[in-house]
């Protein structure tokens, strides 16, 4: 295993940061997490993107240029040894003695890893997964990327716990907002329903790649604040970039529908596999 540190390529054991790094210190720091399958990234320019947004608006400047990442992405997706791979880009403020105020001038601290694009088993996929929800404790900035991800852990402890899958955070209205790790969806009368993008939602690429699918497959979709007893509802479904459209089958306990995956998540999942597989057919087996 070899990630990238500052500037240099390393065995992971070596991989380290100072123990002042305000990302460690402060969780003062942005993230992205690309797919790349058999040398194929998913989506990249919109990741970028995404983290160019995240750190402008915690006012932090990239250690490097856009086209100096992309290298060495490729370069550290390459160095490891997994043909279908998650990409870890962190990017945090810097190393400075502690203190709330930012020091002027930091040198921010940037890390690359790669690892194994894990897919649901064939179990999963066919049960479908379980949530529980649970009143928002996020901060009020969650389309920020951020490091500081304590609420989510919290978060799939509590699902753990409970013998689900993902916690799903719901707003005081009792509107679904999204999942620790994930995006979230219904179907309500046909039509796919997510919340919209605010403050409260992070903009998943993998959410908008099913956007994009549903609309080619001519479902109505509906950017709006949904709740699960709505009437009408008859399937829920998640989003991500390890899942890639996941059907949710239960939730608090109870099912969603027939409790079975539904028409639509199977048909979305279907045609975003298919858009993974020619990906993969894209470039060579990864050596």
């Amino acid at each position: 295993m070899i990630a990238w540190v500052n500037g240099h390529f390393l065995p992971l054991e070596k991989a380290v940061v100072h123990i002042e790094d305000r990302g460690f210190q402060f969780a003062d720091g942005v993230y992205e997490v690309i797919a790349c399958f058999n040398g194929s990234f998913l989506d990249m320019d919109a990741h970028l993107q995404r983290l160019e947004r995240s750190c402008q608006a915690i006012d932090i400047t990239p250690p490097v240029s856009r086209n100096a990442l992309l290298s060495l992405i490729e370069q550290t997706y390459q160095r490891n040894p997994y043909a279908n791979a998650l990409v870890y880009i962190q990017i945090t403020r810097g190393v400075a003695p502690r203190s709330h105020l930012v020091p002027q001038a930091l040198t921010p601290t940037m890390v690359i890893t790669s690892r194994d694009l894990a897919m649901p088993s064939d179990e999963k996929i066919s049960t479908g997964v379980n949530g529980i929800t649970l009143n928002d404790i996020r901060w009020k900035r969650c389309d920020i990327k951020s490091i500081a991800l304590l609420a989510s852990v919290i978060g799939k402890q509590e699902a753990k716990q409970h013998g689900a899958d993902e916690t799903f955070w719901q707003d005081d209205q009792q509107h679904i907002l999204e999942g620790c790790t994930t995006n979230c969806f219904a179907v309500i009368n046909g039509a796919l329903v997510t919340h919209p993008l605010d403050h409260q939602v992070l903009g998943g690429i993998t959410r908008s790649m099913a956007l994009r699918i549903a609309k080619s497959l001519d479902i109505a979709v509906e950017e709006r604040s949904w709740k699960l007893d709505e009437a009408g509802l008859t399937e829920c479904l998640m989003s991500c970039t390890t899942n890639a459209i996941m059907p949710v089958c239960h939730m608090n306990g109870e099912a969603i529908g027939t409790g079975h995956p539904g028409p639509v998540a199977t048909l979305l999942r279907q045609e975003m596999l298919k858009a993974f597989a020619a990906l993969q057919s894209n470039k060579p087996t990864h050596a």
